[in-house]
């Protein structure tokens, strides 16, 4: 008898135990089923890989650490450079989530490469201006003192947005430059006029404006005949749901507050 008392006593422990351990698990499972998971966590966390035009290097960078600030687990790399050599890049088998191009026929290039996912859209606009020294000493206040004897002047290359947006002006106005060299990038441009090995460099209205205090920009009307839009989209084997997000996020009033900021214009 006292055996089976004891054997009865076992056996109400024991199932009091299960009963014990299984009441937490259905509870926190409730919970977590309920509460939302925090944007830009789970499976759209990780790395997001932005390729983008050099000229977006300052209002990227801000846009990037709001992303950041908004999905909590992402974190965004930028690789900025000219777009042409982005492009390159893509068509070679380079990894990235989403490219912005300075141009559209670079991001056209991007497109026939086989390298995009979906449309791309564009998302602002920009146009020259001329980066001088501070204070102007070289007294340059039009597209045609670029041409004045003993000037040192640099531009972007052909094939890079800054440098057919170049040549454009130069076809609408008839005055063609004769450069002391020819830049891979806008940022490069800007470098040497900021160091004082050019006396002036044609850039974008918005890279002058980043780099005030340390260049002066003028500004002149030939430039409105050369308006590069730029356009942005997904990449193809990306992370293609964050990759939107991004893109949403440009397109968006974040997007378009840090934009306006160095002097985008609106899409058109």
């Amino acid at each position: 008898m006292k055996k089976l008392v004891l054997a009865v006593a076992a056996v109400a422990l024991f199932a009091g135990a299960c009963s014990s351990s299984d009441e937490p698990s259905t509870q926190t499972g409730g919970s977590s089923a309920s509460a939302p998971a925090p944007k830009g966590t789970g499976d759209a966390g990780g790395t997001l890989t932005v390729f983008a035009a050099a000229s977006l290097t300052e209002s990227f960078t801000a846009l990037g650490k709001e992303f950041e600030a908004s999905h909590p687990g992402v974190t965004v790399k930028f690789s900025f450079a000219g777009s042409s050599g982005l492009v390159q890049q893509l068509t070679n088998g380079a990894k990235a989530d989403v490219f912005a191009s300075a141009d559209q026929a670079n991001m056209d290039k991007a497109v026939q490469g086989g390298v995009i996912d979906g449309q791309p859209t564009v998302f602002a606009t920009n146009k020259l201006a001329i980066a001088v020294a501070p204070g102007n000493s070289k007294n340059i206040k039009s597209f045609q003192d670029l041409n004045k004897p003993g000037l040192n002047v640099v531009v972007c290359a052909p094939q890079v947005p800054c440098g057919s947006a170049t040549k454009k002006v130069e076809t609408n106005t008839g005055v063609t430059l004769k450069p002391k060299s020819e830049e891979q990038d806008v940022k490069q441009v800007l470098a040497k006029v900021q160091s004082g090995d050019a006396d002036a460099g044609l850039v974008y209205v918005t890279d002058a404006t980043s780099a005030k205090g340390k260049v002066d920009k003028v500004d002149f009307p030939e430039a409105s005949g050369a308006i590069n839009n730029y356009p942005i989209a997904v990449v193809k084997g990306g992370q293609s749901a964050l990759a939107k997000e991004f893109d949403d996020f440009v397109l968006g009033t974040e997007g378009k507050t840090e934009l306006t900021k160095v002097g985008f214009g609106p899409a058109a």
